[in-house]
């Protein structure tokens, strides 16, 4: 059986080291591109590796590692494990405080659990089963879980690459922002009126968050992801995105 809760102090720990040292050790070295270009496709800076290493040293005896930066690390065991270790490096990089990290679990191909934490506030949100929890993960205590009951804003991430389609949102009077972390705007859907993520979906940015809102309306293609809890919002947007 899989233990949850020596998992998640393990998602933890690793969670705070990566705070720690950003916020305590980190030099202009880190943020330079280093050699090696991440299982994903893109240039890796030196950062994601220090926070893949960091990921790697506490969460590789649960399971097998299955990374963004280094693609798989072994194939001997039912629990795989799938890390985004710096979502939304570009932000990270320039200074933009919208960056975390993002764990999924699969056992025997199904996913069983998942992590994301936003290293600008310190704060996990995870699910584990049936129940969502956020968690501070410098104090270890649990936090209040709410929802916006009518939020008004909605996240278009990647709204950059899809200028007739922002304007299609423009004529439906759909307000929305690009913050520029999936894993972190898919996971708070809850909050906002949508979430809309478009182009390559990668099981590293959307697995932990698709686990963690698993009950909600949920729409996805080759293209777009579309996860929202209101039904007449999710008609909407999948109308509006079989027009685009």
């Amino acid at each position: 059986m899989f233990d949850y809760n020596s998992f998640t102090k393990a998602v933890i720990q690793a969670n705070k080291e990566l705070y720690g040292y950003i916020n305590t050790h980190m030099t202009q070295a880190d943020l330079q591109e280093s050699s090696q270009i991440g299982f994903g496709g893109d240039k890796t800076l030196q950062i994601d590796i220090i926070a893949e290493n960091i990921f790697i040293k506490y969460l590789s005896s649960f399971g097998d590692i299955f990374s963004e930066e280094i693609g798989r690390v072994s194939n001997n065991s039912n629990i795989k494990i799938i890390i985004d270790p710096l979502d939304g490096s570009h932000n990270f990089s320039s200074g933009l405080e919208y960056y975390g990290t993002s764990v999924a679990v699969k056992k025997n191909d199904k996913y069983i659990a998942g992590y994301v934490c936003n290293l600008s506030t310190a704060v996990l949100i995870f699910r584990e089963d049936e129940e969502v929890n956020k968690i501070n993960i410098l104090s270890e205590q649990y936090l209040g879980f709410y929802e916006i009951e009518n939020p008004n804003i909605a996240i278009f991430e990647r709204a950059y690459d899809y200028p007739s389609l922002t304007e299609k949102l423009k004529e439906n009077s759909i307000k929305f922002r690009s913050p520029g972390a999936a894993a972190l705007s898919l996971a708070n859907a809850r909050n906002y009126k949508f979430v809309l993520f478009a182009g390559k979906l990668r099981e590293f940015d959307i697995a932990a968050s698709l686990y963690i809102n698993q009950e909600l309306y949920i729409y996805q293609n080759d293209e777009f992801l579309i996860i929202t809890k209101n039904y007449t919002d999710f008609i909407l947007i999948k109308e509006i995105i079989k027009l685009f």
